[in-house]
């Protein structure tokens, strides 16, 4: 193991008495050879950041830590991700450049239905699209992690799954944050038992430190490790995801999952100022409305502007993107979705020169024919050789449904929130649709997951974060102080704040903005509401090619860590092959 230095701190309100890991690891010399003096990781838990730290030990690449690392965080972090869910794996290979976006969200049923969460009178059900199965899309990230494995790694899927397996079968201690999120869904976690059973304790949230074993969950990754992606998606397990999802009224069948596919998609790509931005395409919308906002900030750029008009110009080109989201983004394998005119430099011109610097414009003024010319997870990886992902992975709400079919261990989904239920309503986040995003069978829904790449000649940066509609403004914050060259862990601790067209108004972290900020913005017309809690979990790696340094942070808000691998030993193999039992009790809840 490498050495370590971690320092640890209590973040006082509004998240009282939770501890908060936060670490930054510096490579110790440079590498001759322009690639990363060492292997990093920066993910939402320490046990995560061990399971990729050991199969880096045991000589695998970056794209083998993704797999570990995302088996890992469905068993420890299950409020944020899962095999019952999906996700976008951002990916680089050195060894020839290639990048791709490896699309593993889900799809809906081929059972679903444009009004299945509307009554009679065509109003949405409360709560239809969220608690229960029937919320649930076609999971992803099963496919993914075996496609990843087989196409990009170096180890055996089941190596690369084995710390995962060691830490559902073993149990991991709860901590603060599980404690939270699980009291924020207690009810609807009583509601569906088998839930209840593996996720709570006599039917209250477990105690501060209690060992959390999932062995159903355990055997679901041994059959995956076992048989790949056919393990989850035939078989046993998917006759008991099958029999379980339709007992308590969903619709899934087993051709829904013998027919589920991950697509390879090509990123999108922007140019602002001498870096590459880098992000996911549909049917994320991070990338699509990071470069609509790069693009803006280019024809409207900072300069030496003040706080309170550095804001400004932020928000309203906020306000524009998440607007043109509304109107224009779904999944491009269903309806036309017009990329072109939406990312032309000419569109973002006009558009950015509709901004009032004196002013806040109504959010109903802002719409334009564009024309054609929440809980969630996010980890960053970089190895030796230079390849690198950025992953952001979910079951949207915390713990998704809610549900667990018998047997499986599988937390699902309840994805399928973020289609359009009826066009002009909000969904759980407050984020709007039309038909572009509405229900159809076998469609992926929107999502705004935004893992994110930025390059220039010098640097690399690898970040992302969860935090539902919020995720794509938190990006672009992080990414702007990573080009205006701040250090990794400015990015993640910074203030933030937010606005996404509809309800019109900026959301701001406690202190994130200052009194005099906050009064100017309201004298341009802007509603401004102080949240009570902190946001978002981000997850960065820097590495500088000239010198071969390399930083990584893990945002103070969360649990996270981060971590740095010299020199990987691959005789570590034959330990994880064999069953490497991760030390929980290294970290303490």
């Amino acid at each position: 193991m490498p050495d370590r230095h971690r320092s640890r701190r209590v973040r006082k309100a509004p998240l009282r008495g939770l501890f908060v890991f936060y670490l930054v690891l510096v490579a110790a010399a440079a590498d001759a050879t322009g690639k990363p003096a060492s292997d990093a990781i920066a993910s939402a838990h320490p046990l995560a950041t061990e399971a990729g730290h050991l199969i880096l030990e045991a000589g695998g690449n970056a794209f083998d830590a993704a797999v570990a690392i995302s088996a890992a965080l469905a068993v420890v972090e299950p409020y944020g991700s899962g095999l019952g869910g999906g996700g976008f794996w951002l990916l680089h290979r050195a060894r020839d450049g290639r990048q791709v976006m490896i699309d593993g969200r889900e799809r809906a049923p081929l059972a679903a239905r444009a009004d299945m969460y509307l009554d009679a009178r065509g109003d949405v059900i409360p709560r239809a699209s969220i608690d229960g199965p029937l919320a649930a899309g076609i999971p992803g990230t099963p496919a993914a992690l075996a496609h990843i494995a087989r196409h990009y790694g170096r180890l055996p899927l089941a190596v690369s799954l084995s710390p995962a397996i060691g830490l559902a079968r073993e149990g991991f201690p709860v901590d603060a944050v599980y404690r939270r999120m699980a009291g924020f869904r207690l009810q609807a976690l009583r509601r569906f038992p088998t839930a209840g059973e593996q996720f709570l304790v006599d039917g209250e949230i477990p105690p501060l430190g209690h060992v959390l074993r999932q062995p159903a969950l355990a055997k679901t990754l041994t059959a995956i490790a076992e048989g790949g992606a056919a393990g989850f998606y035939r078989g046993e397990i998917a006759a008991r995801l099958i029999a379980g999802v339709r007992a308590a009224g969903g619709i899934w069948s087993a051709e829904d999952l013998q027919a589920y596919r991950v697509v390879e998609r090509a990123p999108i790509v922007v140019r602002y100022r001498n870096h590459r931005v880098v992000g996911a395409s549909l049917p994320s919308s991070g990338g699509v409305l990071l470069a609509q906002m790069l693009n803006m900030l280019g024809a409207r750029p900072f300069g030496e502007l003040s706080a309170a008009d550095r804001t400004h110009l932020l928000v309203e080109i906020m306000r524009r993107a998440y607007a043109d989201r509304a109107t224009y983004l779904g999944d491009s394998d269903y309806v036309p979705v017009p990329l072109a005119g939406l990312l032309s430099p000419a569109y973002a011109y006009r558009r950015a020169q509709t901004i009032d610097m004196t002013r806040a414009m109504p959010s109903v003024a802002v719409s334009e024919e564009a024309g054609e010319g929440q809980d969630t997870t996010h980890f960053s990886v970089l190895d030796r050789e230079g390849n690198r992902v950025a992953a952001t992975l979910s079951i949207n709400y915390p713990f998704g449904a809610c549900f667990v079919a018998a047997g499986t261990g599988v937390l699902l989904n309840d994805e399928m929130d973020d289609f359009s239920a009826k066009p002009g309503a909000a969904n759980t986040y407050g984020l709007r649709g039309n038909q572009a995003n509405a229900i159809a069978p076998g469609k992926r829904m929107l999502s705004s997951m935004s893992p994110t790449f930025v390059e220039s000649e010098r640097r690399v940066v690898i970040l992302g974060t969860p935090g539902g509609s919020r995720i794509i403004s938190m990006v672009l914050l992080g990414l702007l102080d990573a080009i205006e060259g701040r250090p990794v862990e400015a990015w993640v601790a910074r203030g933030r704040f937010h606005h996404q067209h509809l309800p019109d108004r900026i959301d701001i972290e406690p202190g994130a903005l200052g009194t005099e900020v906050i009064d100017d913005l309201e004298r341009r017309g802007h509603q401004v509401q102080q949240l009570d809690d902190t946001y978002g979990n981000m997850q960065a790696i820097l590495w500088d090619r000239r010198s071969g340094e390399v930083t990584a942070a893990s945002d103070p808000r969360g649990i996270g860590s981060t971590a740095l691998i010299p020199h990987p030993p691959v005789p570590a193999m034959r330990q994880i092959a064999g069953g490497t039992r991760l030390r929980a009790e290294r970290y303490p809840p």
